[in-house]
């Protein structure tokens, strides 16, 4: 690969880390309104209590899931080089949720480990 490709395969790779996970927190986001507003319909304040809470705990999970990710993504349109470092172990974690995590996770080890691609991290260090 040369120069010209890395940067594009890197930027794609970045924007496909941000918005799968940007995906995550939109359904963290609809689960709470979802388990609020059944809550609520139900008139009940014990129900929108109960209810109110398990949709703030999947808002939680879901932003704690996706938090690496959109780093990683940031990380790596900026070119920062930790960026490689997490993206490698996002990836890997990525593997795991078949089938879009899974090709997200064999794209980023393709394109990261591809030798050169390090040198320019390490280069765009100050950046």
């Amino acid at each position: 690969m040369n120069e010209r490709n890395w940067q594009t395969h890197i930027d794609i790779l970045g924007w496909l880390y941000l918005l799968s996970n940007a995906f995550l927190l939109v359904i963290g986001i609809i689960g709470l309104l979802f388990f609020a507003g059944i809550g609520i319909a139900s008139g009940e304040p014990e129900a929108a209590g109960i209810l109110g809470v398990i949709g703030v705990a999947g808002l939680v999970f879901f932003t704690i899931l996706a938090v690496p990710g959109l780093l990683t993504g940031y990380g790596l349109l900026k070119r920062h080089s930790w960026a490689r470092i997490l993206a490698l172990v996002v990836g890997f974690f990525s593997l795991a949720n078949f089938p879009i995590g899974s090709i997200i996770g064999v794209y980023t080890y393709v394109v990261l480990l591809q030798a050169g691609i390090t040198d320019h991290f390490d280069t765009l260090k100050t950046a």
